[in-house]
């Protein structure tokens, strides 16, 4: 149910421009917010909606444009005047001080001054009732001396939201809120998000989950290319217009199918173990094929793949590869036997943020382009040239740092050093994760014609859809332990939620053998 409206917009943004040295972020964007309503900001990653919003919030200045604040010019200096004005942002990537407690940190930024310092009064009782009221609000009950790092991912969310509330925040700004989050953490988060509506409270929420944003979204609004494309009633928008007005053309299969045929094993993993997670893991993986696996947040799917490739500790377990014993597991045996790994956290661990592209592509496998030990550079531009083509990478040139791409774009160059070092083994972890769907489609696309050419390819993924619309089988993780893998055809999402809680539900009989038509690719 929806809180009262009126006829004045909340936030009125008009022909908004912003350039980034030759960089257009912005070209034309208007936006219109009103009081109690949750308003969809959707488009592909670099079409302005970052820039957008922090603009809103005080972090970048726009070059031309106006902005009103229920009906009164809006021109924020510093993030510290959006805040005042009553305007939060949670960004994708929360701004928490982990060592600090709870109420530290619902009250960082807020803490009341007398001449510049600290008031006595800082976390004395009044401060503390407001703390508590902000918890309850949003239906969390922790101690407020806890650490933040003791929290899980969702709870941490809680506090930024209890921070907005604090502060009194009439807008909240939520980017990819629910990237990170499991099933039942996404409801929770939407009860609050319904809450806060009702309570007359705006939400700005971007999202690359459409079906979220039929839940949750009163109105939609649609980026490309910097400009405003569309916006309107969410329930007057079905699926392929959002997309189509999204990505400029017409989409014809979100999961576009590339035939591959499915031949023998290639890798063999027996009683997988590692420090903590997997428990235990076994699969067998065939030359042509698509594996997923599937599973909650924090059962094991990471540390699988993490413990297989040598990055996290080994406690047990065999593995073969093309029929020969892997004695040690590393990234740098893997590497030579022709195995690479996608990490999840392409950030801190996929890519090198200062490097160009070329380098992040070429880096780990710069024997294929050197000479007599000397790196041969028109070899190297060109090879991650054609890297950028196959993948559709968006940017000026190979010599762009990485760190100018929108995260689309940084997560194709993330793939691209697999496609590079043309790995016959390609370990995915969560490879679509934050980016928008036209880059989802080249990336599922990418994957299938990978698979055409006899690679073997493992993916993880939170989002059932995308299991079921690119792999062969797919096997689930609960708990630490992987299951057997199944063929799609004989799976369902309900079987795969099933399998995933460790609930009592079977799959079919003769679920975990593929079909008949390739009868060497027999499940462990």
């Amino acid at each position: 149910m929806q809180g009262t409206r009126t006829d004045q917009p909340l936030l009125s943004m008009r022909q908004i421009a912003k350039r980034f040295g030759t960089t257009v972020a912005l070209a034309d964007v208007s936006l219109d917010v009103a009081a109690a309503e949750v308003h969809a900001l959707v488009g592909e990653n670099g079409a302005g909606k970052s820039t957008l919003m922090k603009i809103l919030a005080g972090a970048e200045k726009p070059d031309a444009g106006t902005i009103e604040l229920a009906g009164k010019a809006f021109e924020p200096r510093e993030p510290l005047d959006s805040l005042r004005a009553g305007i939060a942002m949670i960004y994708q990537e929360f701004n928490l001080a982990p060592h600090l407690s709870v109420m530290a940190n619902l009250l960082l930024g807020r803490e009341r001054t007398v001449g510049g310092l600290l008031s006595s009064e800082v976390g004395g009782g009044s401060d503390r009732r407001a703390c508590r009221d902000a918890l309850t609000r949003i239906g969390l009950n922790i101690p407020l001396e806890t650490r933040i790092a003791k929290l899980g991912v969702a709870d941490q969310q809680m506090i930024e939201i209890g921070r907005a509330l604090i502060s009194g925040a009439r807008l909240i700004i939520m980017d990819e809120p629910t990237s990170a989050l499991a099933t039942h953490e996404v409801q929770r988060l939407f009860t609050i998000i319904r809450q806060l509506r009702a309570e007359g409270i705006s939400v700005i929420y971007i999202s690359h989950f459409l079906e979220e944003l039929e839940q949750i979204a009163d109105r939609l609004t649609v980026l490309r290319d910097g400009k405003t494309i569309g916006t309107g009633v969410l329930a007057e928008w079905p699926r392929r217009r959002i997309i189509e007005a999204m990505v400029g053309r017409h989409v014809e299969e979100m999961y576009p199918r590339v035939e591959h045929s499915i031949g023998e094993p290639v890798l063999r993993v027996r009683d997988l173990r590692g420090h903590k997670l997997p428990r235990s893991a076994a699969l067998t993986l065939h030359r042509g094929e698509i594996l997923g696996i599937a599973g909650l947040v924090g059962a094991g799917r990471t540390e699988t793949l993490r413990t297989l490739f040598g990055l996290d500790p080994v406690r047990g377990g065999e593995v073969t590869f093309r029929g020969a014993r892997v004695a040690a597991l590393s990234p740098s045996v893997w590497r030579r036997l022709g195995a690479g790994l996608l990490s999840e956290d392409r950030k801190s661990e996929g890519l090198a943020q200062n490097l160009s592209c070329e380098a992040n592509i070429t880096l780990a496998g710069l024997k294929r382009v050197t000479r007599a030990g000397w790196v041969r550079g028109g070899a190297a531009r060109a090879a991650s040239a054609e890297v950028g083509r196959t993948l559709a990478v968006k940017w000026g040139s190979p010599d762009a740092k990485v760190s100018s791409l929108s995260g689309g774009n940084q997560q194709k160059v993330a793939m691209g050093r697999l496609l590079f070092l043309d790995a016959d083994v390609l370990l995915l972890d969560e490879p679509t994760r934050g980016i928008d769907v036209g880059a989802k489609v080249d990336l599922y696309r990418a994957i299938g014609a990978l698979a055409a050419r006899g690679k073997a390819i493992v993916m993880v993924s939170s989002y059932l859809p995308e299991l079921f619309g690119t792999c062969d089988r797919i096997a689930v993780m609960c708990r630490g332990t992987l299951s057997p893998a199944y063929d799609v055809k004989e799976l369902s999402p309900e079987i795969v939620m099933q399998l995933a809680v460790g609930g009592a539900g079977a799959p079919p009989a003769g679920a975990a053998s593929l079909s008949q038509s390739t009868p060497a690719a027999t499940a462990e």
